[in-house]
């Protein structure tokens, strides 16, 4: 049983858009300090999950509750890093300001020079958490894939959020700064003891550092420790279909059968 301060609850959720369901009936309890890795395959209803946490759009039915209340846009207790920012390459802005639009958002520019000189230093503080403080004064635009991923995450820590939402932010990264990346959030979350739901194609960087699973396919959702959402059996079950979970021998796992249960043509789904 599970004693920790829960700050996520749902009970007989369904989620979706104009009445048309995309997942039905999801029960499930998130914990202060939890590492959850959100999976499953596209169009299954990952960011219908964010969505909802983030108060952009109103459950079809059930109940949803955060820090004991409905979902409230806006809220900053919640930091969010979408799954692509647009910036252009000639954007010239700092990184120190974009991580400064965190704190204060449109406010920027009629901050008294003390407020200002206060967020400058908690957005160098963010960045200094993130590993980037180094990057403080490039122009976003001219920052690798890598590198403006920790300016976003930055910008979505300088709040002091107690839940971050982050959306694929592994993609088009290698492995090596794959499992860098994952480190950096963990490291994060353990500091200040953060709430973190994750989207993810690939489960196995998350591996040494998630405590949670939230699978979402197939119209419903299975949440869970790793070692029983992770298996053969919840799999099929949850796809009604075969779906065969392989470990090699350093723990990576490969999701063998899931892309035809899904009945959806993306097929990069849960490659290793």
């Amino acid at each position: 049983m599970n004693t920790r301060e829960s700050i996520i609850q749902a009970h007989d959720l369904t989620g979706g858009y104009k009445g048309k369901a995309v997942w039905k009936q999801a029960d499930f309890s998130i914990a202060k300090g939890d590492f959850v890795g959100v999976l499953g395959p596209n169009g299954g209803g990952k960011t219908t999950l964010f969505r909802l946490l983030l108060g952009l759009i109103q459950p079809i039915s059930g109940e949803l509750s955060i820090f004991g209340a409905g979902p409230e846009r806006g809220n900053p207790r919640i930091g969010y890093v979408p799954q692509r920012h647009s910036v252009d390459s000639e954007t010239s802005i700092e990184a120190l300001e974009i991580v400064r639009l965190g704190l204060n958002g449109n406010r920027l520019g009629f901050d008294s020079p003390k407020e200002a000189a206060r967020s400058r230093e908690e957005a160098l503080d963010a960045l200094k958490a993130v590993g980037a403080e180094n990057l403080a004064h490039s122009p976003i635009g001219s920052l690798s894939g890598g590198e403006s991923q920790r300016v976003f995450l930055a910008q979505a820590l300088v709040g002091k959020p107690d839940i971050l939402l982050l959306d694929e932010p592994l993609a088009n990264l290698d492995i090596r700064r794959e499992s860098e990346m994952v480190e950096l959030i963990a490291g994060v979350v353990r500091a200040r003891g953060v709430t973190v739901l994750l989207i993810a194609h690939n489960i196995n960087p998350l591996l040494p550092v998630l405590n949670r699973v939230m699978y979402v396919a197939n119209g419903r959702v299975a949440t869970g420790n790793p070692g029983d959402v992770l298996n053969s059996e919840s799999l099929s079950a949850l796809y009604d279909s075969p779906v065969e979970v392989l470990r090699d021998s350093r723990g990576r796992i490969a999701i063998v059968g899931a892309e035809e249960g899904a009945h959806h043509h993306d097929h990069h789904d849960h490659h290793e």
